[in-house]
């Protein structure tokens, strides 16, 4: 696949020097000179002899000569997106002379006598179609515009898109993502993640927050759901969310920017800016391509014990650095840098009564990101070998005066680290695919916890934990008929935990120590009848590496441990049609989820966090959409999810939690879209967008002291956008209603217990976006 980053398709005549090769180099090429994207997403094609393209030409006719004698065809999505695809060989029937046929206009051919066009799942390690993924992925192309209008809310974007994604909303860089219904707790502790991210082939996070990265200049964004562990480990039990980047353009220079301004009711004004440059170092052999974002969102929630208005704003800026090289003794190196920092000045919640928050309560996040990979060819099979370095800091205050009655403070502060490395090789055809790998990851975290009173010494502990997991895993897919497919796997893993509290030694040393092996193992069966319809059926697993929670209060310390969790799921898929080329097509999965000794990060009746093993979990559901494409301009999408879940409840939850459903997971939600788009000339393009969303009734927590209601609430957004040549403009309403809902019912642990908390929904927003490339 290549790809370039371009505000908008140039029409106009413009010089190509692409010499002849691979047809997913030249189009590579042809895309970075014009400053489009433009794809091969079948790597079958992308291998094929192109004879380039060399001269003074406009886009289309430069794709005609490249494509030329290749057996493909370029489908121009939009002003900036062309993919190449197959071509079906067809033989014209020649007129008969004796009754010749009037001439009639030219019509392209019908959907049914073109190519499949397929899009690969590179979260699978293979080259796995799409359409014969046995299992859901949701695939988000991610424009320049869309970027630009969403990238500063990092991983909150995408959850607008997708029903079956949800996150808590305690602000930027401390949310918790979920999919599917797959949701542990709303408080953010020593677990490891329900749900796995990656950037590319890189892990992000293991027992942290969301780091939410900024998405401008990103391509794609990959949501694998249900639990990976046969593929990706510990920490996967819900699913994977991947973030896949622009890669460095070796030929052209390049580059693009951005700028933003918002305004919020009842807030303020806030803004972002963005800029990317690609630079070529070596003319065929080595580039390198720099993302710089920086912003504020204005805050919206007043304070008035404090004295003051929007006490929740946040800034945040962010780079990646990325460089690759081509053809270093037959390898592919690509090696990157990534920082995200993020601050926000107070909590994001207001109270039904008066009283709090009587004094600040700020956040900050510094994560920093580098890795090295690296690729080979080994005649048909592929070498991919990736180590990443992590180090994420957190920090975070709240006000602990409700409890206590007097002025005092909780802390908490958060170093870690990660070192993490895998090999694989994959083969295989897009059909058949398969790979076998190794991995190793290695995570240590500082936690350290105060509690300040007034007039009193501080009470502060922390506590270390360590975690190694090295594991040999493997997956295949074969073709059982012409219809039917097996895909089976399996991961063997060595995991060692340790748990201990540093400062101060108690005087029972409190640890938990564990190690052993695990197998998880994947099987799927894919059937493929021919026409529309096609089905899967697939068993998947997932789990969480055991610990030791430590926390103190006003008493002295509390520590204790907890076990190792798992997940069971069994999905029941079907397709008919395809989305990317079908009037009308839908995907809907049927799911079962047993989820045993599920950990939970909790707080006890005074507002302090620990974390314990909560019982047994069972979730069944149904996560479908329906795409519908009226007319050639507009695409109508609906999506919904409905899930039932209850709880088996242990000691650590007690009565109180029995048949309760699993926290912050609504049991109904859906979203209904409209994306309307207009050539209007050879070098303008008029695009508009609707949507409505809306996201039901769930809990805060388990047990009865979390037995708190939230959400039931539906947003409306708008937005139209128009490229005019290289240059994109964007108006967009968020939260049109203006509705009000509790998003989130936490904000403070120390008086959720009140019961009178409430995230609300930013209000009504208008943005404003520019976009331009060079």
């Amino acid at each position: 696949m290549a790809i370039s980053l371009g505000s908008a398709a140039p029409v106009w005549a413009q010089s190509f020097d692409v010499p002849a090769g691979p047809l997913g180099d030249v189009a590579g090429r042809i895309g970075a000179q014009s400053g489009t994207t433009v794809t091969v997403p079948d790597p079958e094609l992308a291998k094929r002899r192109s004879p380039g393209v060399r001269g003074r030409l406009g886009l289309r006719e430069a794709l005609r000569r490249a494509l030329a004698g290749t057996g493909a065809e370029a489908r121009f999505f939009d002003g900036r997106t062309v993919r190449i695809v197959r071509r079906t060989a067809t033989v014209p029937k020649a007129p008969k002379p004796s009754r010749p046929k009037p001439a009639v206009r030219p019509v392209a051919p019908p959907p049914a006598a073109e190519a499949p066009e397929e899009i690969i799942v590179t979260g699978s390690k293979a080259q796995t179609s799409l359409d014969s993924y046995p299992g859901t992925a949701n695939i988000i192309d991610i424009a320049g515009s869309w970027s630009t209008r969403n990238g500063t809310d990092g991983t909150a974007a995408i959850t607008r898109l997708l029903p079956s994604l949800s996150t808590t909303n305690l602000g930027r860089g401390r949310e918790k993502i979920f999919i599917r219904g797959v949701a542990d707790s709303s408080f953010n502790g020593p677990t490891q993640s329900a749900t796995g991210q990656y950037l590319g082939d890189v892990r992000l996070t293991f027992n942290a927050p969301d780091p939410s990265l900024n998405l401008y200049d990103m391509r794609r964004v990959e949501v694998l759901v249900g639990p990976q562990a046969p593929l990706y480990g510990a920490g996967s039990l819900g699913g994977i969310i991947r973030f896949v980047p622009n890669t460095p353009d070796l030929h052209r220079l390049s580059g693009s920017a951005s700028a933003l301004t918002e305004y919020t009711k009842g807030g303020g004004l806030g803004g972002e800016v963005n800029a990317m440059l690609n630079i070529p170092i070596s003319d065929g052999r080595w580039a390198a391509r720099v993302t710089a974002s920086t912003g504020e969102r204005a805050g919206y929630i007043d304070a008035p014990a404090q004295g003051a208005k929007n006490i929740n704003p946040t800034q945040s800026y962010g780079y990646r650095i990325a460089l690759r090289g081509e053809d270093v003794g037959g390898w592919t190196l690509d090696l990157g840098h990534v920082r995200q920092h993020i601050e926000t000045a107070s909590g994001q919640y207001v109270l039904h009564g008066p009283g709090e928050p009587t004094i600040a309560q700020p956040f900050r996040s510094d994560y920093r990101l580098a890795y090295l990979r690296a690729e080979k060819q080994l005649g048909d099979a592929a070498l991919v070998s990736t180590t990443a370095v992590v180090r994420h800091d957190l920090e975070s205050e709240f006000d602990a005066s409700p409890l206590f009655e007097i002025v005092s403070r909780f802390g908490e502060a958060s170093k870690i680290s990660i070192l993490s490395h895998e090999t694989r090789v994959s083969g295989g055809d897009r059909r058949t695919p398969w790979v076998i790998g190794a991995s190793a990851i290695y995570s240590r975290s500082l936690v350290s916890q105060f509690l300040d009173l007034a007039d009193f010494p501080r009470i502060a502990v922390e506590v270390v934990d360590r975690n190694l997991d090295t594991a040999l895993y493997g997956r295949v897919t074969r073709s059982l008929s012409p219809s039917l497919s097996v895909t089976v796997g399996g991961r063997l893993t060595y995991a060692r935990t340790e748990s201990y509290i540093r400062d101060p030694k108690p005087p029972n040393t409190a640890e938990s120590f564990r190690d052993g092996a695990r197998f998880s193992r994947t099987v799927a069966l894919d059937w493929q009848p021919g026409g529309l319809f096609s089905a899967f059926v697939r068993h998947d697993q997932g789990f969480r590496a055991g610990g030791l929670t430590a926390y103190p209060t006003a008493l002295g310390l509390v520590a204790q441990p907890f076990r190792p969790d798992t997940l069971d799921m069994y999905e029941l898929g079907v397709r008919l049609g395809r989305s990317d080329r079908d009037e009308l097509s839908l995907r809907a999965a049927f799911f079962l989820n047993k989820w045993h000794n599920m950990q939970a990060d909790l707080i006890d009746v005074t507002g302090f966090p620990y974390t314990a093993n909560v019982g047994n979990g069972r979730i069944v559901g149904l996560d479908a959409e329906l795409r519908w494409r009226p007319a050639p301009d507009l695409l109508l999408t609906a999506s919904a999810f409905v899930n039932d879940s209850r709880l088996t409840p242990s000691e650590a939850v007690g009565p109180a939690g029995k048949g309760q459903p699993l926290p912050n997971v609504a049991g109904v939600g859906g979203r209904l879209a409209a994306d309307w788009r207009r050539e209007l000339a050879a070098d303008r393009t008029l695009t508009a967008r609707a949507s409505i969303r809306y996201v039901g009734k769930s809990r805060l927590g388990v047990g009865s002291v979390l037995d708190i209601p939230q959400g039931g609430y539906a947003v409306i957004d708008m937005g139209v956008g128009i490229d005019v040549g290289r240059i994109a403009l964007s108006l967009n309403l968020d939260n049109v209603a203006d509705a009000r809902g509790n998003t989130f019912a936490f904000g403070n642990p120390f008086s959720v217990v009140r019961r009178d908390q409430v995230t609300p929904l930013r209000p009504r927003s208008l943005r404003l976006g520019i976009d331009f490339a060079f």
